[in-house]
């Protein structure tokens, strides 16, 4: 199932044509560090593609390597069927947006623009055109006249887009490019920049430790750990099946429960909290509990419940009609936890998981 999706998603964004990024078995170490083990990885033409995983797990050198930053010690790259594993950065058609924005803050921002077409060569008419055209696409149009520390923050962001997007390169690197941005700006940016991706149909490699950001923006993601591929795939697959306890955990929040010998992987919002007396659901699983500590997190309220046969459950609810002070106040209250049989995935010792059961 898991391959059948993935070549189902791979025909949706880019058909069946040479891959925009291909890499085979690339490796790169620094020193004693391995930083990139022998990943094997193809992302298709006009996909927004996404690297996810914790600091040191090899996203960024993987970018780095795409990007010509940094050579591999063995394996190729190839960018539309070309093997570029030895072209300068200058020679591929990529461009990267990192997160410190890297503007000149001398030019104004029709300059800092400009500057790869300058540096092309191309006339001052078509670069000014060029120019026009990409700021308005970044809802910039006036702007054009100031320089960066004129702007905010997500308007910096989005001028170092336009100076990588008006070259119209092939492939867009992008570096944990909202980190810097603050929480309502990060989310608005997320849906700008899909958008984007869309209007423009460019192929997006972006890098993120920030696993909502993956979730919300990518047609496929890949989640690295210690230099590997850990899983590769739709956002709605690497969430809803797991192939570790790594990426349960990783990707969002996974509960883990041990139950004669064996070892579980649980979302938290796949579970039923209800008060202790009611009736089991005939084919839920069911695990009494009582209720040790709530947080009221505005939309929702995380409730940890410390089961009666031991362990504790971490349990998600919706808040559609619970304000805060009842929310509170179910602290110390014996519960009854359910959960449909097939949410729960089975850990084996390696850590892998065994698929629904």
């Amino acid at each position: 199932m898991q391959e059948r999706t993935e070549e189902q998603a791979l025909d949706q964004v880019g058909g069946r044509g040479a891959p925009a990024v291909r890499l085979d078995a690339i490796r790169k170490a620094y020193g004693q560090v391995v930083a990139v083990d022998g990943v094997d990885l193809e992302i298709a033409e006009g996909e927004f593609f996404t690297l996810l995983g914790p600091s040191g797990s090899g996203k960024t050198t993987t970018l780095r390597l795409i990007a010509g930053f940094e050579r591999p010690d063995a394996g190729t790259v190839e960018l539309a069927g070309r093997d570029v594993s030895h072209v300068p950065p200058y020679a591929r058609d990529v461009n990267t947006v990192f997160q410190d924005y890297a503007l000149f803050p001398h030019m104004t921002v029709a300059e800092n623009v400009a500057y790869g077409l300058r540096v092309k060569g191309v006339p001052r008419r078509d670069r000014d055109a060029r120019v026009e055209d990409i700021l308005g696409r970044m809802r910039l149009p006036d702007v054009g006249k100031r320089k960066p520390g004129q702007l905010s923050g997500g308007q910096r962001q989005r001028v170092a887009l336009a100076r990588a997007l008006v070259n119209r390169p092939e492939v867009l690197l992008l570096d944990e490019p909202l980190g810097a941005l603050d929480l309502k700006l990060r989310q608005e940016m997320q849906i700008f920049l899909k958008s984007l991706q869309q209007d423009l149909g460019i192929t997006f490699v972006y890098v993120t430790h920030d696993q909502d950001e993956a979730l919300t923006m990518s047609d496929r993601l890949a989640v690295f750990n210690e230099g590997r591929i850990e899983q590769l795939g739709t956002p709605a697959d690497v969430y809803e099946r797991p192939r570790s306890a790594f990426v349960a955990g990783f990707v969002g929040v996974s509960n883990e429960l041990e139950r004669d010998g064996r070892r579980y992987a649980i979302r938290p919002e796949k579970i039923h909290l209800s008060d202790a007396g009611t009736a089991p659901t005939s084919g839920l699983h069911a695990e009494p509990g009582r209720i040790r500590d709530v947080v009221y997190a505005g939309m929702v309220t995380r409730f940890v419940v410390a089961l009666d046969r031991g362990g504790e459950l971490q349990v998600v609810r919706q808040n559609l009609e619970t304000s805060s002070a009842e929310a509170l106040d179910a602290k110390g209250r014996a519960v009854l936890l359910e959960w449909r049989p097939e949410h729960q995935l089975e850990i084996d010792k390696s850590g892998e998981t065994e698929g629904e059961r």
